[in-house]
């Protein structure tokens, strides 16, 4: 994982028709609070806000293509899913616990919440998994303060990931055995075997290059340009990279 910077203005479907739904479950939620929270009632959301080509465009060219957690070219695996960080519809504090009701519906169409996924992370991993440090501080409405938590995964553009997790070779682990990071490689399955195959592959390209460097070979200087490159954030694995070379 890197850093995500996303542009300050959130894509106009979601200032408009966004906003307004929000407006719309927020107040359907004052009217019966009881009735979210058992589940007798629920939320019905829009994919066509907050899944809209404009919100989807906006945010690969913030993760270069990429996906927000495991940094491979979204064009190579998938089309990319629309990641709500927090769950819309219901959240879970570990795997197995029951589901909890309603979910963050206020922060379904906001921008500050959503990600380009791959499907992997998003479907098979993350789900509705969202763990707090301190379960109690958990935002249940939209009366609530959702800066208040502490939530156990890293968010990509508010937290810089490189801080909490690095690499040896191709394994991800926590910095300093920092909970965070190590929540976030075990919930978003960064140490899965597919995913690992495919860093140690990119890892040789960089190892190759690392040697016509240091044989002083006749392409060196391209060499030199190339891994300069591989080190950008538009790059696959660029924290592996980064780590391995630091």
């Amino acid at each position: 994982m890197i850093r995500v910077r996303k542009p300050a203005e959130p894509p106009k479907v979601l200032r408009t028709k966004g906003a307004r739904v929000r407006r719309s479950h927020c107040a359907a939620y004052s009217r019966a609070p009881r009735s979210y929270e058992n589940g007798r009632k629920s939320f019905e959301f829009d994919p066509n806000i907050y899944g809209h080509e404009t919100v989807k465009q906006a945010l690969r060219e913030a993760q270069h293509g990429k996906c927000a957690f495991c940094e491979s070219k979204l064009a190579h695996i998938s089309y990319g899913d629309v990641e709500h960080f927090r769950p819309k519809a219901g959240w879970r504090q570990e795997e197995g616990a029951p589901l909890g009701r309603p979910g963050y519906y206020w922060l379904a169409y906001e921008w500050a919440n959503l990600y380009l996924a791959c499907t992997l992370c998003n479907q098979q991993f993350k789900r509705n998994l969202f763990p707090l440090r301190t379960p109690s501080r958990r935002a249940r409405s939209h009366k609530e303060d959702v800066t208040a938590e502490d939530p156990l995964l890293l968010d990509p553009a508010v937290d810089d990931p490189e801080a909490f997790i690095s690499f040896r070779e191709e394994v991800p682990y926590s910095v300093k055995g920092n909970a965070r990071g190590k929540e976030t490689i075990r919930i978003m399955g960064l140490n899965r075997d597919a995913l690992a195959e495919q860093r140690r592959r990119h890892l040789r390209h960089v190892k190759t290059l690392q040697q016509i460097i240091e044989l002083r070979a006749p392409q060196a200087e391209e060499a030199r340009n190339l891994l300069l490159r591989m080190q950008q954030d538009s790059e696959e694995y660029v924290s592996m990279t980064r780590a391995f070379l630091r």
